[in-house]
């Protein structure tokens, strides 16, 4: 285990300094128009910003990165930076792409992640939007993955990622059945020490620039409550079309590649 990750996440831990959780999902070397990829340069920007924040800490907020659905870019680009940075992360691995998906990490790869010493936790089994779950599939996307990642990484999953950020009781409700204590979601909000069942992230696009991350994390900065109203509004946008269409104006809005991220289900 990286002992610089290792000693970060331990300061961390037991500080109570709130946090912004910030979410990446696929990093590559070129730039590209769908706005779920981060460009590598862009990324080690994004990294110095974080160390230089941690270590001011002039604005009472710490931020803490997760990453979605298991990309071989988390491995082979983001791993790198992260670790010559002492930068913790969180992995939310879509586990039936690990090792069966082009372009997605396999076993190997995400054992090495783990024993880097990041942490691990389980995005479904296929990316499907658990509300569009029975109860049958429900069990097979939240009780699989976990205890396919329990198997293979020889550690306990209790965090889960709920794919497009789709939730509702029946989803909660399933989630803790499965055993996940901690469910990560795609509400952009700030979470104080200890974290509750539900922790919000904000979603990082690849247009996204570090002054517009340092703004954010200004003391009297409104940016923060602004996103927030844009989710509710999205949130009621959802809810007025329905996922189906919903999912395809996304898609153009963001210039989806075909099969990224779990094709239409990625939508957020």
């Amino acid at each position: 285990m990286s002992s610089c990750v290792k000693s970060i996440s331990q300061e961390q831990a037991q500080s109570p300094t709130p946090r912004i959780h910030l979410l990446y999902h696929e990093l590559r070397t070129s730039e590209s128009p769908y706005s779920y990829v981060t460009e590598t340069r862009s990324f080690e920007r994004h990294a110095d910003l974080f160390v230089r924040l941690r270590g001011e800490n002039h604005c009472g907020m710490w931020p803490e990165l997760t990453f979605d659905d298991g990309h071989i870019s988390n491995y082979e680009l983001a791993m790198p930076i992260l670790q010559s940075r002492g930068i913790p992360a969180q992995f939310f691995i879509t586990v039936g792409w690990t090792g069966t998906k082009l372009g997605y990490m396999g076993w190997s790869e995400l054992r090495a992640l783990h024993e880097a010493g990041f942490s691990v936790g389980a995005h479904g089994w296929t990316h499907t939007l658990l509300t569009h779950c029975n109860n049958e599939q429900l069990k097979m996307e939240l009780s699989k993955s976990r205890l396919a990642l329990e198997d293979r990484l020889g550690t306990s999953i209790t965090t889960m990622s709920l794919p497009g950020g789709r939730q509702d009781r029946r989803v909660l409700a399933a989630c803790a059945e499965a055993g996940y204590t901690q469910i990560y979601t795609s509400e952009p909000r700030v979470e104080t020490v200890p974290f509750g069942v539900t922790v919000g992230r904000l979603n990082i696009l690849g247009s996204i620039q570090p002054e517009w991350i340092e703004k954010l994390f200004e003391p009297k900065s409104r940016l923060l409550s602004s996103l927030r109203r844009k989710y509710r509004m999205k949130e009621a946008v959802k809810a007025l079309l329905g996922d189906r269409l919903y999912r395809r104006l996304w898609a153009q809005v963001n210039r989806q590649e075909p099969e990224a991220d779990g094709g239409e289900d990625s939508a957020e």
